[in-house]
Formats: C-alpha cells, structure tokens, sequence
C-alpha cells in the first residue's frame, strides 16, 4: 500500500509546486521584459522562449479563472479576502497577459515591416 502524506505536507508541496512554476514563467518572460527597444535584433533569441512563457501563463489564468468560478468543494462558503484577492491576482494576470501579448506583436510588426521593400508614394 502506498504511504498516506498528511495534508500539511500536500498543502506544503502545492505551495512549492505552485511558487515554481511562477519562477520558471519569471525566466522564460524575463528578456521580453527587459528590452530596452522592441526590435528583432535584440528579441528574436528570445521569441520563442516569451512565447512559451506567455502560454504558460494563459494556462495560469485558465486555472485562476476556474478556481474562481468552479469552486470544487461547495460545501465550504469562502472568505471575501480569498475571494478579492484571487479576483486581483485573475486580473493582473490579465493585464500581465495582455502586455506580454503586446509586446510580442510589436516584436513582430517591426519585423515584417523591416523585411518589405518601401514603395514609392503614389500621388495621383
């Protein structure tokens, strides 16, 4: 039979489980967030890794969002503090979401707007 972890340790484990992952988002969106400029030169190394980074934290809100709307123990009424504060932490997820998102489209923009050939003005 398996061994029986005791729920201190379980809630232990999440915690950790949980602040890890935000330190791995932290350095897979860390050079998107330390450009000076947004331009190919200085962020293309790092496309693909922000990208990574920004669909781990869309599955982050996702799970905030569901924990938030789905609670799965109806039995217990939860706090207002739990509440307002998974509320906050939903919608500055959001907005973390929203800039990132921003900044990988400019990232893209200046590239392909870099790759075209200028066309003359036509004045008619």
């Amino acid at each position: 039979m398996g061994k029986v972890r005791s729920p201190q340790y379980i809630t232990r484990m999440r915690i950790v489980i949980f602040i890890s992952v935000w330190l791995f988002t932290v350095w897979l969106l860390m050079p998107l967030i330390t450009l000076e400029k947004v331009e190919l030169r200085s962020s293309l190394e790092y496309f693909y890794r922000a990208s990574a980074g920004v669909v781990v934290m869309i599955i982050l809100f996702g799970k905030t969002v569901t924990d938030l709307l789905f609670s799965q123990d109806l039995s217990r009424k939860k706090s207002a503090l739990y509440v307002t504060f998974l509320t906050i932490y939903s919608l500055v997820m959001a907005g973390g979401i929203i800039f990132m998102a921003i900044r990988i489209l400019l990232v893209f923009l200046n590239t392909s707007s870099a790759f075209q050939p200028q066309t003359p003005d036509i004045q008619y």
